[in-house]
């Protein structure tokens, strides 16, 4: 996965497009504190585990956040 840094405002004008990434191939959470990123197939509050249909997430250093709840995010 590349990283790209940038030093200013970031303005679309036609939105930012990513089909995600599945939870196995996240990087470790420990070196990646504070990224926010788009799990494929992590779960919703009301999936069953192997039928997540996708969920933002961050790092918090230790573990990859589930932003719709706080909960610790899985597949």
């Amino acid at each position: 996965m590349a990283n790209t840094t940038f030093s200013g405002p970031i303005i679309s004008t036609n939105g930012f497009q990513s089909t995600g990434i599945a939870f196995a191939d996240l990087p470790a959470a420990s070196t990646t504190t504070g990224r926010i990123i788009f799990c494929s197939d992590a779960r919703k509050a009301a999936e069953t585990a192997g039928n997540g249909t996708g969920n933002l997430v961050f790092s918090d250093g230790t573990n990859y956040i589930r932003v719709d709840t706080g909960a610790v995010a899985t597949a």
